[in-house]
C-alpha cells in the first residue's frame, strides 16, 4: 500500500513537473519571439519634410462637449495640410452647434451631418464610410471625438509611416484618474497595446485602434473597406486590420507625440459593457490568432499553479530557480515593451499584474458575453 501510494505521489509530481516545464517553454516563446520584437525595436528616423495631404476622419455622436474640449487639439496640429472630416451621426445634442461654431474660425474643418434612419444598424462604420468617401485625400488618419492627442505632432508623426506602409497602428491609452478601476483599465489598454503591437511586428496583425489609426484609401478599397463585416456594429479596428493586413502593408507607431488619450469609464459595469461590444468581434478571428491570443493566459495561470503544487509536494530548488530565471527573462522583455508605450509605472510591477491580468480576463470574457450589446 505505501509503494502504490509512493507511485501516485510520483506521477502526481511527474505530471506536474511536465506541465511546469512545458507552460514555461510555451511562456518563453511569446516572450523570446513574439514580445521581444517589440522591446528591442529600433524604430528608423523618418524624414517628414515632405507633409504629404491627410485627411483626420471622426465619427461623433452626441459628443457636443468632447468635440468642445478636444476637437481644437487636432484643428491646431503642426501640419501644413490637412482637413478634419467629422461625421455628426444622428446626434440630439448641440453638437451641430459646436460644429458649426468651429467651422468658423477653421477652414479645414468639414461637417458631415448624418441622420441614420432607425433600421439601419448602429456603428462606426457607416459615418466612416461616409467620411472615407468625402476625403479629399489618399491618406486618411482616425481618431474619437473624446480623444486628445499628446501633442501637436501627432499627425506629423503619425504621416510619416506612410512613407513605407500603408496601415499605421497607434496607441491610445486612456488618462490618469485616482481609483483600483482606472488602474486596471491603463492596464489593460497597456497589455493590449503591447499585444497588438507584438503581434503586428511579427505579421501577425489582428487589431488597432480605432482612436489611433492611419491607412490609405488604395488600402481601403483593397477590401472593399467594412463589407465583408458590416453586419457586426465593431470591426473598424480589428477585422478590418486582419482583412486589409493581408494585401497592404503595416506598420506601427509608437512615439510618445502620438499617442491619444481617451477618458477611461468610471464604473465597472460601464466597463464591461464597453469590452462586451470588443469581444462581439473575436469569433471572426482566425483560429491561429484565437489560439495564440487564448493561449497565453492559460499557460501562465498553468505554470503558476503547477509552480506552488511542485513546492508543496517537492520544495525543490530546482524549480524554483526555473521559476526565478524565467520571471527575470519576461520582467526584462516584456518590462521592456511596456516602456517603449511610456507606461513605465506598469513595468515596475509587471509580473503582479500580468498573473492577476491573466486571471482577469477570462472573467471579463464571460461576463461580456452575458452583456453583449451590439449597439454602438
Amino acid at each position: 500500500m505505501l509503494v502504490l501510494t509512493q507511485n501516485i505521489d510520483n506521477g502526481i509530481i511527474l505530471f506536474l513537473f511536465t506541465l511546469f516545464i512545458g507552460t514555461i517553454i510555451v511562456q518563453l516563446y511569446y516572450i523570446l519571439f513574439i514580445f521581444q520584437k517589440l522591446a528591442f525595436l529600433n524604430p528608423q528616423k523618418k524624414s517628414a519634410s515632405n507633409e504629404i495631404p491627410i485627411s483626420v476622419i471622426i465619427a461623433a455622436r452626441n459628443e457636443s462637449h468632447n468635440l468642445q474640449e478636444n476637437l481644437r487639439f487636432i484643428l491646431e496640429q503642426d501640419y501644413s495640410n490637412f482637413e478634419v472630416i467629422v461625421v455628426n451621426n444622428n446626434s440630439s445634442d448641440d453638437s451641430y452647434q459646436v460644429l458649426s461654431a468651429l467651422k468658423k474660425g477653421y477652414n479645414h474643418l468639414e461637417i458631415i451631418e448624418f441622420n441614420n434612419p432607425e433600421h439601419v444598424r448602429q456603428g462606426k462604420k457607416l459615418p466612416l464610410t461616409l467620411g472615407i468617401k468625402a476625403a479629399k485625400n489618399e491618406h486618411f488618419l482616425l481618431t474619437d471625438a473624446d480623444c486628445k492627442p499628446k501633442s501637436n505632432q501627432w499627425i506629423k508623426k503619425m504621416a510619416r509611416g506612410f512613407k513605407e506602409k500603408e496601415i499605421i497602428l497607434g496607441y491610445g491609452p486612456y488618462s490618469k484618474n485616482s481609483g483600483l478601476l482606472n488602474f486596471i483599465i491603463r492596464f489593460d489598454t497597456a497589455w493590449i497595446g503591447m499585444n497588438y503591437f507584438s503581434f503586428a511586428l511579427n505579421d501577425l496583425a489582428y487589431m488597432g485602434v480605432g482612436r489611433n489609426l492611419a491607412y490609405t484609401k488604395s488600402a481601403y478599397q483593397a477590401v472593399d473597406g467594412y463589407k465583408s463585416h458590416h453586419m457586426l456594429a465593431s470591426g473598424d479596428d480589428d477585422l478590418f486590420i486582419q482583412e486589409a493586413s493581408k494585401k497592404s502593408l503595416l506598420g506601427i507607431e509608437i512615439h510618445a507625440d502620438t499617442h491619444c488619450f481617451s477618458p477611461s469609464k468610471n464604473t465597472w459595469s460601464e466597463w464591461v459593457h464597453q469590452k462586451s461590444r470588443h469581444f462581439t468581434t473575436t469569433p471572426k478571428y482566425s483560429f491561429i490568432k484565437k489560439l495564440l491570443l487564448a493561449t497565453y493566459p492559460i499557460t501562465l495561470v498553468a505554470a503558476w499553479f503547477s509552480f506552488v503544487s511542485l513546492m508543496i509536494l517537492s520544495n525543490s530548488v530546482f524549480i524554483c530557480f526555473i521559476m526565478i530565471l524565467f520571471y527575470a527573462i519576461k520582467w526584462w522583455i516584456q518590462g521592456k515593451c511596456l516602456i517603449k508605450l511610456n507606461e513605465r509605472k506598469f513595468a515596475l510591477f509587471f509580473p503582479f499584474w500580468d498573473l492577476f491580468y491573466s486571471f482577469l480576463s477570462p472573467v471579463l470574457y464571460m461576463m461580456g458575453k452575458t452583456k453583449r450589446n451590439k449597439n454602438w
